[in-house]
């Protein structure tokens, strides 16, 4: 997984101190904790999403479209 989750991904800019990324996770966990749905299987628009077009969870198709896999790649720091 990604250091600190998607935040801390690879499609985020790399800096040297890590003092935006450490508040910007605080902000977004902080956030999440507001949501009245925070579990994506109590969400009525995937429960539906799944009924309609991915038919069960973990099957074919939700994996050959939901899912992505981690390649390394090296970055200079900004």
């Amino acid at each position: 997984a990604c250091p600190g989750g998607c935040i801390g991904g690879g499609g985020q800019p790399i800096t040297k101190a890590n003092v935006k990324r450490i508040q910007r996770i605080k902000a977004i966990y902080e956030e999440d904790q507001a949501m009245a749905i925070r579990k994506s299987h109590d969400n009525p628009e995937v429960k539906v999403l799944y009924d309609e077009f991915l038919h069960e969870p973990l099957g074919h198709r939700s994996h050959e479209l939901l899912h992505t896999h981690y390649h390394a790649k090296h970055k200079k720091a900004l």
